[in-house]
């Protein structure tokens, strides 16, 4: 599975549209086996899921993202979790114990409230 999660710095970026960069890692067997950090190209409207489906991302981890990026995700058959606020290394590891959640959108403050269990990181 490979997964990018929007970064700034050693954290996950708040607002997926502004992040500078993407963590971008391969993962199989619980294991990453591969982990790359790639700039984020400049942002333009649908830019980001684009860029991330052509680099054959399954997965995509951020602090919120909005609605027409959710969208174009979800066209793409790529799997958003929202509302994570935690530096890389620890989300790294709540991925591999299958343990990551969304939570509020950082983005859509206000919409409704959800979770889901993260699962299928092989």
């Amino acid at each position: 599975m490979r997964i990018a999660i929007a970064t700034d710095g050693n954290r996950v970026a708040q607002h997926f549209g502004r992040c500078a960069e993407f963590t971008i890692l391969d993962i199989e067997n619980n294991q990453v086996i591969h982990r790359t950090v790639v700039p984020a190209p400049e942002h333009r409207p649908h830019i980001f899921p684009r860029f991330l489906n052509e680099k054959g991302v399954e997965q995509v981890v951020a602090g919120g993202i909005g609605r027409n990026a959710q969208a174009l995700f979800e066209r793409f058959g790529i799997e958003t979790i929202i509302g994570v606020n935690d530096q890389i290394d620890r989300v790294v590891d709540l991925l591999l114990g299958d343990e990551l959640e969304s939570s509020e959108n950082e983005c859509n403050s206000g919409d409704h409230h959800h979770h889901h269990q993260h699962h299928g990181v092989k």
